[in-house]
């Protein structure tokens, strides 16, 4: 009977036992988990590692920054030529500023006012920097109006060894001659602007319309830079 007691009470105490090493290994484990220092914390918190530092932040190559900066300099090139050629009545065109002029006609053949000696009033009216209006009026009896539009060159000395510059211009426009017998004929018209002070121009311009004679003129005048 005390064998029996024995034994019974020996496996008790070995369940006992068991259960008690099995309760204090959480325990345990738990205890020797290091805690987190607060930067630590912070990272955890926010999704990043200890491995973030360590990722190098790649720059831009040369040649991405060579591409940039020429995409740039392309865009400031482009706004310049949008600039250049956007109209803009009085402004300067690259042969010199806009004005407004009187002069003399010298005419050749016909019946306007165009085609005799006459008094006329004229003008450049800058649109873009390459084109510009150039109305003028002969005025005579029946006063003939010329409209051209013409292409405007840069100013530029006629010769190295002349220190004398000019502005070529070109175009074409409608002559309408005035009176009773009217008629709105073709016009072309070509001739120099020469600056010769910064409120100063002289202009020699000449003209053919086609009326029912072709008609010539050469205007020679002084016109005021505004």
């Amino acid at each position: 009977m005390n064998t029996r007691y024995c034994h019974f009470s020996a496996i008790v105490m070995g369940l006992a036992a068991a259960s008690m090493l099995v309760g204090a290994t959480p325990a345990r484990a738990e205890s020797s988990t290091t805690p987190l220092v607060p930067e630590q914390a912070v990272l955890a918190e926010s999704g990043l590692d200890q491995a973030a530092p360590d990722q190098a932040v790649t720059s831009a190559s040369p040649e991405a920054v060579a591409a940039d900066s020429q995409n740039a300099a392309d865009l400031v090139i482009l706004s310049d030529d949008l600039v250049a050629q956007t109209i803009s009545p009085g402004r300067a065109t690259r042969s010199g500023p806009s004005y407004i002029g009187v002069g003399g006609n010298i005419g050749f053949g016909g019946d306007t006012a165009m085609g005799e000696g006459n008094f006329t009033i004229y003008s450049k009216i800058g649109l873009t920097n390459n084109f510009s209006a150039r109305p003028a009026v002969v005025v005579g009896n029946d006063p003939t109006i010329l409209l051209p539009l013409t292409a405007d060159f840069p100013i530029a000395p006629v010769t190295e060894a002349v220190d004398f510059d000019v502005a070529p211009f070109i175009g074409g426009g409608v002559a309408i001659s005035t009176g009773s017998d009217s008629l709105a004929r073709p016009l072309i018209t070509g001739g120099i602007d020469i600056p010769v002070a910064d409120r100063v121009t002289l202009t020699v311009q000449g003209n053919v319309a086609f009326f029912r004679d072709t008609e010539g003129s050469v205007i020679l005048g002084v016109g005021y830079n505004f």
